[in-house]
């Protein structure tokens, strides 16, 4: 019962900090009130939140192991489905440019669409399950509880990296000129108008992919940062390990 209220609380806690923080009017008006910058605010619920997590390490571990195991198998399969909308638009365009002589314009940002979400939904898989390009001569050369130091460390620095994209991805590329904007090529479907680009496809679409990315890429790293504490404290052998073949085999 306890997992489950603990799940049910870091959860919702989640839902609120982005239910304010992905919207300027929101955050600014709660901050007001308070006497805060609008992303003081939002970086104060969330430190509440992972410090409430620090205190109780294998609880929110937990919580968040949970909150990713739900999110990822989603993620891989529109994943999927977007790596075989990317093939298909570029063979679509290698087709008609070379056959017919008669490309189409929109195929080019229809892939490259499809490729921002594919990277955006499959690097947090990738970090949690260690998926990821990495050197670690440093680490297997020292003992056990040195190597557990440096990976938390390491955690810790992409954690802050991590805090300033979340930051830049909202602000300078999603919420910006930019990611307001309307496509140069895409059209909704049938002449469908929706919001304030009409028939075309507005740029947010693409923008919020590496935002999204970012979000679950911190709720990886959170949880990565919470199991190697515990196994730094030896308390670790509750969780479910991580490694290659539990995502290969959900994949099979």
């Amino acid at each position: 019962m306890g997992g489950r209220l603990a799940i049910i609380a870091v959860s919702t806690a989640y839902v609120a900090i982005l239910a304010v923080g992905a919207f300027e009017d929101r955050r600014e008006a709660l901050a007001d009130a308070i006497g805060l910058g609008d992303m003081a605010f939002v970086a104060a619920l969330a430190g509440l939140l992972w410090l409430a997590c620090l205190i109780r390490p294998m609880a929110g571990a937990r919580a968040h192991a949970a909150i990713n195991a739900t999110l990822h198998p989603i993620g891989k399969w529109i994943s999927i489905g977007a790596l075989i909308a990317m093939v298909c638009f570029i063979l679509l365009q290698v087709l008609m440019r070379y056959v017919f002589n008669d490309a189409p314009n929109w195929t080019e940002e229809a892939a490259r669409f499809g490729m921002l979400w594919l990277v955006g939904l499959m690097s947090p898989i990738a970090y949690r399950h260690g998926g990821f390009v990495a050197i670690d001569m440093l680490e297997r050369a020292l003992n056990a509880r040195l190597a557990a130091i440096l990976s938390l460390i390491l955690f810790a620095m992409s954690f802050a990296v991590l805090l300033v994209m979340w930051d830049k991805g909202l602000n300078n590329h999603v919420d910006s000129l930019s990611g307001r904007g309307c496509s140069s090529t895409l059209r909704w479907p049938f002449g469908i108008e929706i919001g304030k680009c009409g028939t075309k496809f507005s740029n947010y679409y693409q923008y919020l992919a590496l935002w999204v990315g970012i979000n679950l890429l911190i709720l990886v790293c959170v949880e990565l940062i919470l199991r190697q504490i515990l196994t730094l404290l030896g308390r670790d052998a509750g969780l479910t390990p991580l490694g290659d073949n539990e995502e290969i085999g959900s994949a099979s």
